[in-house]
């Protein structure tokens, strides 16, 4: 379907293979329209009963959105109205919905670096889900290090994992390795690296209705092989200093604490986009409330106000175009965001009829914040 996206079928199992290693298999539009043919074409498929969707090498499953076409696009067009970028966000969060919402069970190999919207196509799923991690796997939502908030469904997966973790990986952008993604919830299995080969000879020879118990007891001997991790020996501080109410709040419990812990992460908040941190925060609580097509739909809103706002541009332009390291964010300091300032970038662009993503979700039932998990 795409000389980057392969596609196939295998003992009733629908293969979908990224294959853009040179970029880490950064999304294009292409490559989204692709996976979304695939799966398009295999959810009323009877001779389709599960789909995989991995890569082709070892370094990433995705490493999200292609940054250097947001530049180059956003910079053509400054006003954030570049009708590639606007195509790009609506086929990507729809892609996440159609998901989020697929008929059968869906199976992502997340090893390598999975970030951004590799995440997307990895978190979302139905309740037949499987997320693999392995020994390889760095993920994170690190978008705010760009000048951008954690989307892609990022305020509907982030606000249900426990506790304040959801807004300290969103807010901070850190990075997890296995078993962090596995205690935060955004992981179902653990497989050793030098357990792949195996693993792919089981996705590749069992039919793919009993795909998934299959994979469940092929990882049950390593449930405990990724060790303890970051987060669970951190939870306590993170559900203390992330639950102050807001960003300027989360840095002044951290400052007051002085531990290892609070010093690093300070550290790094202090290169992170004041702007889009507290933007990330205001998210992550609204999307505690959403569905997952409200989700979309605000995040939609968002992304364009953004390149409107020019933060992505700024980031991109410091980290991967001149590689200065040196962002020039406005404003450049969390005192000088407002709250004004952050709901304004929340204001809607389109009436609700003139929404690009406004078909998603018709039937969705409309959950709760009590849904947001607290364990």
């Amino acid at each position: 379907m795409s000389e980057l996206v392969h596609t196939g079928i295998i003992n009733g199992t629908g293969f979908i293979t990224l294959d853009r290693p040179e970029a880490l298999n950064s999304l294009s539009l292409p490559m989204l329209r692709a996976i979304t043919a695939a799966l398009l074409a295999w959810r009323d498929d009877a001779d389709v009963a599960a789909v995989v969707i991995r890569s082709s090498g070892e370094k990433a499953f995705c490493a999200g959105g292609d940054i250097r076409f947001f530049y180059e696009a956003g910079r053509a067009t400054p006003q954030g109205g570049s009708a590639l970028i606007e195509d790009f966000f609506t086929e990507e969060y729809a892609l996440n919905h159609l998901v989020h919402r697929y008929p059968k069970p869906y199976i992502a190999l997340m090893d390598g670096v999975v970030m951004g919207g590799g995440m997307g196509i990895a978190q979302s799923g139905p309740d037949s889900r499987v997320r693999i991690v392995t020994g390889r796997t760095k993920m994170a939502m690190p978008e705010v290090n760009i000048g951008l908030f954690p989307d892609v469904g990022g305020s509907y997966f982030l606000s249900r994992a426990p506790g304040g973790l959801g807004l300290y990986l969103g807010v901070t952008g850190a990075t997890m390795g296995a078993a962090d993604a596995l205690y935060a919830g955004l992981a179902d299995h653990y497989v050793p690296t030098d357990e792949l080969e195996l693993l792919d000879a089981i996705l590749e020879s069992t039919a793919g209705a009993e795909l998934v118990e299959a994979l469940a007891a092929f990882a049950q001997p390593f449930r405990d092989a990724a060790g303890a991790g970051k987060l669970k020996a951190r939870r306590a501080d993170i559900d203390r200093h992330f639950g102050a109410g807001s960003v300027p709040a989360i840095v002044a419990s951290l400052e007051a604490d002085g531990g290892e812990f609070a010093r690093a992460t300070v550290a790094m908040m202090a290169t992170r986009s004041p702007l889009m941190m507290c933007v990330t925060h205001e998210l992550i609580q609204r999307g505690a409330g959403l569905d997952m097509a409200g989700c979309l739909r605000m995040e939609r809103a968002l992304v364009r106000r953004v390149f409107e706002h020019g933060e992505v541009i700024e980031g991109v332009r410091a980290l991967v175009i001149d590689k200065d390291g040196a962002p020039k964010w406005q404003p450049p300091s969390l005192e000088q965001v407002s709250g004004e300032m952050v709901r304004s970038l929340f204001e809607p662009v389109w009436p609700d009829y003139a929404h690009p993503l406004r078909h998603l979700g018709n039937t969705e039932t409309r959950e709760t914040t009590e849904t947001r998990r607290a364990d």
